[in-house]
């Protein structure tokens, strides 16, 4: 049976999108049936936490890890497999937990197939990326906005204005912008200075390296004048800068505008 359904970070709260509710429906019904399911799906789109959501108690190992495996088969009746591609002996693996009637959720990358799944696995899916289910996006924002608050022990509110999601990396690379994003958000002069010191201080040691880090000054001021004032002609005009200038300095630095 093949289920194509998609589930967020947390599928306890995370429902936004069809495919979302459908996964909390799929997930609670394994979570009754002694059956093996593999999910599959993109980094970060939440294979790992709807494993644990149909097995809580079960452990959790790479499937690299083989030694750990076989060691773990001794003593689990159940067990989470993560990037069963990383697998080294597929056959014999699951010919070991066939004989100790071991169940298990496994999670593999995006279209992983092998010989042996299809007899294996009663049950397979694949997560959709989050670029594919949008309404999760906000409710994941706020997640790892109240995450952030905990962590920075500030109740500040978390400024959306000119957010971009980045989903290159799904909920990992999300939560990472969010938490960033959010500890930067009032950050000071001084503390700005510092991080730039702090980044520049193992990287500078060239002939030319004014030149070669001029990018990280002029780039986010073009980039903000841009989305502020969004012309290059009023840009130019806020800046002091000629226009032609300002164009030279747009195609210098086009690779990160």
């Amino acid at each position: 049976m093949v289920l194509a359904v998609a589930v967020a970070v947390d599928v306890s709260y995370i429902t936004a999108s069809p495919s979302s509710a459908q996964a909390y429906k799929t997930a609670t019904l394994l979570k009754t049936l002694n059956v093996n399911s593999l999910i599959t799906g993109e980094i970060g789109v939440g294979k790992k936490s709807l494993a644990q959501y149909i097995l809580p108690d079960a452990p959790s190992l790479d499937a690299s890890n083989f030694d750990e495996l076989m060691n773990a088969f001794e003593s689990c009746s159940e067990i989470i497999i993560t990037n069963l591609e990383n697998l080294p002996n597929i056959k014999r693996t699951f010919e070991i937990i066939k004989s100790k009637n071991i169940r298990v959720i496994a999670t593999a990358k995006s279209l992983y197939n092998n010989e042996y799944i299809d007899e294996f696995f009663s049950v397979k899916f694949d997560i959709p990326s989050l670029k594919q289910r949008p309404e999760d996006i906000e409710l994941l924002v706020k997640k790892f906005t109240t995450e952030a608050s905990l962590l920075f022990c500030t109740n500040e509110e978390f400024d959306m204005k000119n957010f971009e999601p980045d989903l290159s990396n799904n909920s990992n690379s999300l939560r990472r912008q969010v938490m960033i994003s959010y500890l930067l958000q009032d950050i000071k002069d001084s503390e700005l200075m510092d991080i730039m010191q702090n980044y520049l201080a193992d990287k500078l040691g060239s002939n030319n390296d004014y030149k070669n880090f001029l990018y990280l000054y002029e780039v986010p001021l073009i980039k903000a004048g841009l989305i502020r004032f969004k012309s290059q002609l009023q840009l130019s005009n806020k800046l002091g800068l000629n226009r032609n200038t300002l164009r030279k300095k747009i195609a210098e630095n086009k690779q990160y505008l």
